[in-house]
């Protein structure tokens, strides 16, 4: 193990005995096994003079005491047998009258045996004697190491479960700690053995239901022990039956196609020894070449190429089968052809023609609409230009407020007048009036029309039975006046504004 660090509690100062002789060690010490410690011991002489006749280093262990190593000064010193090769004094030689006050010893390679409880003492005169203690904890580093459970692992149907892998923390003190890191789906089960010697053994082995997807997956120990952490991996070799699927048909075999084949695809551990082609409830047609896990199929595509093609793929594991539908259509489908292409190509300058040339269209037809409504406005004008007013209101009059409408009988009766007249003093249109009883409303949809207008020095006088307007002779219009669609004249200033 070579050599290993020791730990020491800081010497606890001891109070003087009797006359002030006293022996000061360090209560406790730890190293490893196979490591080297100091066990010091000193002794305080604070009231001279004291004749040290001899120092003696004891282990006490379960009750009992065993000497270790004597120091006198006119023998020199002496190491028992069960120590001599291991246990020295620090600062004492073979040679005789050598000082005693330090007595350290030094202990090299340490053995878990070597536990226990050490005693100093000194033997004076006339003091008597006087001794101190040492805890000596020797600790064990552990053995670690990871194993595949077994070389080969095997992936069944039925997904057993099996232990893949074991790390081992063997005669460790005190005793580690395991953890698993892995992206494995599996659990870890951790077993304890305290030996003889003292140290304990940590085992743990980790449990999966082999499938091929744990093939090549890492699995990583992690050992801690007092505060130091050791880790091994391994990446595990799972043999699996072959996983097949069959590729190549596109679901657009067409009548006359070209260069058809199938491709068994088997993904297998170990690979794939063997692939055996059949058509299932048939024989396979005459111009397919089987080329070991791809079906060629020679010339145009015709109706003999419809069914059920199987693979089958067998490695030293097992065989597994593929089977793919094959379906023959008279007519391409799903996947455009280049001859598709082209004529997309081709129509696409067209459509932006035509989009063009309807887009010119609309566009004509919009400003015929805007002409055609902007000239029937015109003819339709029913303004006022401040020098005539309505007789009824069309919203537009910037004259005064409407005058109220004569009362109008609810029943008329036409006399036998020319047409000319009847026409004119009808108020709503043709048989405005015929057949029905009206109402008078000023707010009827009739009083929204336009109406004629007159001169405000024009009088106008009502006839019962035709509610038209008696108008007084036509004076000739001016060449500066504009007659209107109403019989209303205005001045050409006033047209043109």
């Amino acid at each position: 193990m070579g050599c290993a660090r020791h730990h020491s509690t800081p010497r606890a100062p001891v109070e003087p005995e009797g006359n002030g002789q006293s022996v000061q060690m360090d209560p406790e010490i730890s190293g490893f096994v196979g490591s080297t410690v100091e066990l010091s011991c000193l002794f305080i002489n604070s009231k001279p003079p004291v004749k040290i006749s001899q120092v003696t280093w004891q282990k006490s262990f379960n009750g009992t005491k065993q000497n270790v190593a004597i120091a006198n000064p006119a023998l020199g010193v002496s190491v028992l047998p069960a120590f001599k090769d291991r246990v020295t004094f620090k600062h004492l030689g073979a040679q005789t009258n050598p000082s005693l006050e330090d007595t350290t010893i030094v202990f090299s390679n340490l053995r878990l045996s070597d536990e226990a409880a050490y005693i100093c003492e000194y033997t004076t005169f006339p003091a008597g004697n006087r001794e101190n203690m040492v805890n000596l904890t020797v600790y064990a580093r552990p053995m670690t190491h990871m194993t595949l459970t077994t070389p080969i692992i095997i992936a069944r149907p039925q997904k057993n479960k099996m232990t893949v892998a074991t790390c081992l923390s063997a005669n460790g003190k005190p005793p580690s700690v395991i953890k698993w890191d892995t992206k494995l789906n599996g659990e870890a089960v951790f077993q304890e053995t305290r030996n003889p010697n003292g140290t304990v053994t940590t085992r743990s082995s980790y449990v999966i239901a082999p499938s091929r997807e744990c093939h090549r997956q890492k699995l990583t120990c992690i050992v801690t022990y007092n505060n130091e952490h050791f880790s091994d991996s391994v990446v595990l070799n799972v043999q699996y039956e072959p996983e097949v699927k069959i590729d190549g048909f596109d679901g657009n075999w067409y009548l006359n196609r070209q260069d058809v084949k199938l491709t068994c695809d088997a993904d297998a551990n170990p690979a794939v020894t063997g692939y055996h082609w059949k058509l299932l409830n048939g024989s396979m047609p005459k111009n397919v070449e089987i080329r070991n896990n791809t079906l060629l199929f020679r010339g145009p595509v015709t109706y003999d190429f419809s069914g059920t093609y199987i693979c089958d793929a067998t490695n030293s594991i097992g065989t597994r089968s593929g089977l793919v539908e094959v379906n023959v259509t008279e007519l391409p489908s799903h996947i455009p052809r280049d001859d598709d292409d082209n004529e997309q190509k081709q129509t696409a300058p067209s459509a932006a023609l035509w989009g063009g040339v309807g887009a010119v269209v609309v566009l004509v037809i919009g400003v015929a609409l805007l002409i055609y409504f902007l000239r029937r406005r015109q003819r339709t004008f029913k303004g006022d230009y401040s020098t005539k007013k309505h007789v009824f209101g069309n919203g537009y009059s910037k004259a005064g407020p409407v005058p109220a409408h004569p009362t109008v009988p609810k029943n008329l009766q036409y006399p036998d007048d020319s047409d000319d007249e009847k026409k004119a003093s009808q108020i709503g249109g043709p048989g405005a009036f015929e057949g029905t009883e009206h109402d008078f409303d000023g707010n009827s949809e009739d009083l929204k029309r336009p109406y004629f207008t007159v001169d405000e020095g024009e009088s106008h006088d009502y006839d019962e039975r035709t509610l038209a307007f008696q108008y007084e002779p036509e004076a000739e219009i001016a060449d500066d006046m504009v007659s209107q669609t109403d019989g209303s004249v205005i001045s050409k200033k006033e047209w043109y504004v």
